[in-house]
């Protein structure tokens, strides 16, 4: 049996322009011509076809590919188990750049343009991704949740180290005023959350009094806020939502 031209390309995926090519260059000449002179392919040619596609697939070029198939040293099945061994190490490739890409859309998802050694020297132990989905169902629509999104993805590492720097830092002054004895509605602590409320504005939405009460809320009735807060103190989340809804009243 033989196929026409076109009937190869279309089997191969190939154009009828490429065919003539190896054709010219002696890389895939035709078994046979048809009377009218035209191109016939035989099943032969097609294990043949089959051969360069691969090689070209995993980069030759076509010189290389063509002493390749042509090396009398090499039977059909050297060129299999070559191939193979070819594909297995570019698989191998590909994975790895999958598993590069993934992290990427994932910062990106997050607004987080960071590499995953730099997320972990920025947050810890921390992952911020963890609660992201569930984050975004319930924020997803809202502009604050679209402001965020929009600031933080044009953060660099040396940005969130900053911002964390300042995190730190106002948690060990809210600690050191706790110790002083001061109550949750003094004018301090009143003040403390006032700063907590102008940072979550600079670095990442637009929060307003009554949302920073929503958060404050959220500190102690979702137990995994208050227990990631509480790392730091004991009792801490308790202290700032009060002090938070407090100076929400104070505002309002």
């Amino acid at each position: 049996m033989s196929y026409s031209v076109g009937h190869v390309a279309g089997l191969a995926g190939v154009t009828v322009r490429t065919l003539h090519h190896y054709d010219e260059i002696g890389l895939l000449a035709p078994s046979e011509r048809s009377y009218a002179g035209h191109r016939r392919y035989s099943d032969e040619d097609l294990d043949r076809l089959q051969q360069i596609l691969f090689y070209r697939e995993l980069g030759f070029p076509l010189d290389e590919v063509k002493v390749l198939l042509d090396d009398p040293g090499v039977d059909p099945q050297e060129h299999l188990r070559r191939q193979h061994e070819l594909l297995a190490g570019r698989i191998e490739q590909l994975q790895k750049m999958a598993t590069a890409v993934e992290q990427a859309m994932e910062a990106k998802k997050m607004g987080i343009n960071l590499t995953p050694e730099e997320r972990f020297e920025v947050f810890g132990e921390h992952d911020p991704e963890q609660y992201e989905e569930e984050a975004e169902q319930r924020w997803g629509n809202t502009d604050a949740w679209a402001e965020s999104k929009r600031k933080t993805s044009s953060y660099t590492k040396e940005d969130w180290l900053r911002i964390r720097a300042e995190a730190d830092d106002w948690t060990r002054r809210m600690i050191a005023l706790i110790e002083s004895g001061a109550e949750p509605a003094s004018e301090a602590a009143m003040d403390m959350a006032e700063e907590h409320r102008l940072q979550i504005c600079q670095y990442h939405y637009t929060c307003t009094h009554e949302i920073h009460s929503c958060l404050a809320e959220m500190f102690v009735a979702d137990e995994r806020f208050t227990r990631n807060i509480d790392k730091a103190k004991p009792g801490l989340a308790a202290y700032m939502s009060e002090a938070m809804i407090a100076n929400a009243l104070r505002h309002l």
